[in-house]
């Protein structure tokens, strides 16, 4: 599969005409060193605190989403999906205040929109590492907006917002997409992949190479994939600050919201133990942002 040569650009300030007009194209534009390295390794930090304080309080689920757990290269135990990360860190909740990142809501065209710090899943971080004990080494091909059918409302746009915490050549695995499909017919958004079952490389898709600080952002309905690292242990890190950029109806999540559908049946996909079918029929029991245990 050929590298893609895409065009990189800097985020200086906000987002510009000539960045608009290649988003507009491709559904996804990346910038380089969005944030600079002592940066990245405060983020790191932060992440590794937030981990040790929901670990140590035996805590799975936030505002009803369920965290993905897992280990490291060392045996040690992970979260490889943390959702709604900004609410236990406030130097990543005022992070989400940077006036570049609000101008990037300039992408979604004439639609209102906002960053989703309460919403979706939150800010989330994705560590992907390869393990013996990993369950989250690579993401099938998906687009990010069934979620709203799901949820009950129709399809609208969104930004999917990366910042990235790990340096990651397209050697490394990592993201892949299929530029121009964000704005394909509904039929092929819902049925051009089978939705994260399906790994398999694309002859249309590209990659990346991406530097710790880099940022990319891609429109919710490009399918997309992570490529499985080919690396074992600390070679195949890749972790990812993921911030939605939304529009529609403010629907904040609480300490009392419910696993949405799509999450119990990716749970179910991982163990499908009699407990975890169980879950499918039974009230769940979920607890706040701050203390929400399963």
């Amino acid at each position: 599969m050929k590298q893609f040569e895409q065009q990189v650009f800097r985020l200086e300030e906000t987002i510009t005409d000539k960045h608009i007009a290649y988003f507009n194209k491709y559904g996804i534009i990346q910038f380089k060193n969005f944030i600079d390295k002592e940066t990245v390794q405060e983020f790191i930090r932060e992440v590794d605190s937030v981990q040790k304080h929901l670990i140590t309080y035996d805590i799975k689920k936030v505002n009803g989403i369920p965290l993905k757990f897992g280990h490291d290269e060392y045996g040690n135990s992970i979260i490889q999906r943390l959702a709604f990360t900004s609410q236990y860190s406030q130097k990543l909740h005022d992070f989400l205040k940077d006036p570049r990142l609000q101008s990037l809501i300039k992408l979604l065209g004439a639609y209102a929109g906002r960053i989703g710090e309460n919403e979706k899943d939150g800010l989330v971080v994705n560590h992907y590492v390869n393990t013996e004990n990993s369950q989250y080494k690579q993401l099938g091909w998906h687009t990010d907006s069934p979620r709203d059918l799901f949820l009950g409302s129709r399809i609208l746009p969104m930004l999917n917002v990366g910042v990235h915490l790990d340096d990651c050549p397209y050697e490394n695995g990592g993201l892949r997409v299929l530029p121009g499909t964000h704005s394909q017919s509904l039929f092929r958004l819902l049925f051009r992949k089978k939705y994260f079952i399906d790994n398999n490389p694309d002859k249309k898709e590209v990659g990346f190479d991406i530097e710790a600080g880099d940022l990319t952002v891609h429109d919710g309905r490009l399918w997309h994939r992570v490529q499985q690292s080919p690396f074992i242990g600390a070679k195949s890190r890749r972790r990812v600050m993921y911030i939605p950029i939304i529009t529609g109806a403010y629907q904040p999540k609480h300490k009392d919201s419910p696993t949405p559908f799509y999450h119990r049946l990716a749970q179910l996909r991982l163990k499908p133990t009699p407990a975890k079918l169980a879950e499918l029929s039974l009230p769940l029991n979920t607890e706040g942002a701050q203390e929400a245990r399963a």
